[in-house]
């Protein structure tokens, strides 16, 4: 298997492992991406479009539909009086931290047939492909704390 083809079935490896999650705790996928960023803070939309690599109009229903779900709340931009950010309501952060964790256990789960050493080496890697184009912090450690 050449990397192209072993770096997309590992994205859509990942992938199931969120729409697990989001089946069981009756999310979408995406909802639960945006559950697990919003756990660090508040976002103003357009950076939350920028984040998911999303357009501003799928980033307002996105936030549209998980605000029904009494998951999220749009609050003052204290910044911009213009601007909304978007912050986890009590429920939605009880629920986007027993997402995360799940997620989290599920995608450890995935290297399972490799040694310390080469699980090793892989996050050397990855963590260096992922340095090298500057992508957002959207998932950290289980024990980091996002606040």
């Amino acid at each position: 298997m050449g990397f192209t083809t072993a770096l997309i079935r590992s994205a859509f490896l990942v992938n199931a492992a969120y729409a697990r999650s989001g089946r069981e705790f009756g999310v979408t996928p995406q909802q639960g991406q945006l559950l697990s960023i919003l756990r660090g803070r508040p976002y103003g939309m357009t950076e939350l479009g920028t984040v998911l690599g999303l357009a501003k109009s799928s980033v307002t229903g996105l936030v549209d539909r998980t605000e029904r779900g009494g998951l999220v709340r749009r609050e003052p931009d204290p910044d911009d009086s213009r601007a909304v950010r978007v912050a986890l309501t009590p429920h939605g952060g009880e629920l986007a931290e027993r997402f995360y964790t799940e997620t989290h256990r599920r995608i450890e789960q995935l290297p399972g047939s490799l040694s310390a050493a080469e699980l090793e080496t892989l996050t050397d890697l990855l963590a260096r492909v992922v340095d090298d184009h500057d992508v957002s912090a959207i998932f950290m450690e289980a024990d980091d704390s996002p606040r």
